[in-house]
């Protein structure tokens, strides 16, 4: 009787479990979603945010114009600009800490989109001046709060591709200032680059309504206190992340901020051949980020960035001393390819190094400080080409810098893999 009575269960059973197995898998699609929604979030907040910064390069001639300021002047402003990345790592990167990623990045997003407009409808320099500044404290605030949501969201077999594609988005939004300046700049003039720079604020939206907080950032919320101290103890790491976004930023602005001078000046080549070659060289950047940093998923973040800068060294004489246009432009691709692919590997390796309770504002503000101490390598590389020529000059200091950072890569930590979460 009870095995008759059990068979007789067992259909009711498979009824039961069948509506728990759908739950499951509805909750899974659910989760995946967020998982997707954070990732967008992520790499197009920073892609907007590399967009309005990079519009105002291609414009300081018609902005000193307007306001009756020389090219330098102008160019201050964008000085400045960075000079202010560090502030925003801290209020941003602290703030993420403290009471999530969502809504520092939500605000990050609207801060710098209301600033670009108002940068459009300025009438005088001094208000520029100051709202670049500004912009430069919303600029430094992206790339760490938008990095520890991304990685926190996502599986760490999958931390790799992500963190390329997220650093990438950087370098799209230099190729999208670039179509800006080429499709609406010649109607509408300098002023509505900017105006266009206020989409990201609809992005803020979607935040709002489709991000779900880290469920890691929860787990290792601290206190003050224990929040102080954690950040003291794990200085020396702190020391170590300077020395390689130092390296990283030396290479990235080594190989990109004089390159157009140099296709210029050094190979006599037009402003259209100099644009074309350069966003060429970007979308190496774009499929280098994504490669190596999926290539890191599989030997180590280490190891791919040296392999990464390796193979950037290898091809310093064709990036820079190739006989014609065709190699000049293979040699460009590549390097770029190997230069951003190293960069792709930055925001995965930094997350995985930095306690739980510091993600949000240790790796950010590593970052810029590592950038604003490599800003003076473009200076360096113009005053050496002034006495040399801009091929030795590059070459020479592209060549030492990748060689030292594969040396900083290499003996560095790592801690591929390990888990976000306390659980």
């Amino acid at each position: 009787m009870t095995g008759i009575l059990a068979n007789q269960n067992c259909p009711s059973e498979g009824k039961r479990a069948e509506p728990h197995r759908q739950d499951t898998a509805k909750a899974g699609m659910i989760e995946r979603g967020h998982h997707r929604y954070a990732v967008i979030a992520g790499f197009l907040g920073w892609t907007f945010d590399a967009f309005d910064f990079f519009v105002l390069t291609f414009v300081i001639g018609d902005v000193a114009k307007s306001f009756g300021r020389s090219r330098p002047e102008i160019a201050l402003t964008i000085t400045l600009a960075l000079a202010m990345r560090p502030l925003g790592a801290v209020i941003f990167g602290v703030m993420a800490d403290r009471v999530g990623r969502r809504l520092p990045l939500m605000l990050n997003v609207l801060l710098y989109a209301i600033i670009s407009v108002l940068s459009g409808l300025a009438h005088n320099y001094q208000t520029f001046l100051i709202l670049r500044m500004l912009f430069g404290v919303a600029l430094g605030g992206q790339w760490g709060v938008g990095a520890s949501l991304v990685l926190e969201s996502v599986s760490s077999k999958w931390r790799g591709l992500l963190s390329g594609l997220l650093q990438e988005g950087y370098t799209l939004g230099n190729l999208l200032a670039a179509i800006a300046f080429r499709t609406v700049y010649p109607h509408y003039g300098w002023r509505s680059l900017f105006y266009l720079g206020g989409i990201p604020a609809l992005l803020s939206l979607f935040i709002f309504s489709k991000v779900k907080e880290s469920p890691v950032w929860h787990e290792n919320r601290t206190d003050w206190k224990t929040y102080g101290s954690s950040a003291l103890r794990h200085w020396r790491r702190f020391l170590y992340f300077v020395l390689l976004m130092t390296m990283v930023a030396f290479m990235a602005h080594g190989t990109q901020d004089m390159y157009p001078t140099f296709l210029q000046q050094g190979r006599k080549y037009s402003a259209q051949t100099t644009a074309d070659i350069t966003i060429i060289s970007m979308l190496g950047a774009l499929l280098g980020g994504l490669a190596i940093g999926f290539l890191s998923d599989w030997v180590g973040r280490k190891r791919a960035m040296v392999t990464a800068a390796l193979g950037g060294l290898a091809v310093v004489p064709l990036w820079i001393a190739a006989p014609n246009i065709a190699l000049i432009v293979a040699g460009g691709f590549l390097m770029q390819f190997f230069v951003q692919g190293t960069a792709g590997v930055i925001p995965a390796h930094m997350n995985e190094l930095t306690p739980g309770n510091l993600r949000g504002f240790f790796p950010g503000f590593a970052y810029q400080i590592g950038v604003l101490c490599a800003s003076t390598i473009t200076y360096f590389e113009a005053v050496l080409g002034e006495h040399l020529t801009y091929a030795q000059a590059m070459g020479t200091m592209g060549a030492v810098v990748l060689l030292l950072g594969s040396v900083v890569f290499a003996l560095g930590p790592e801690n591929k893999g390990v888990a976000f979460g306390k659980g």
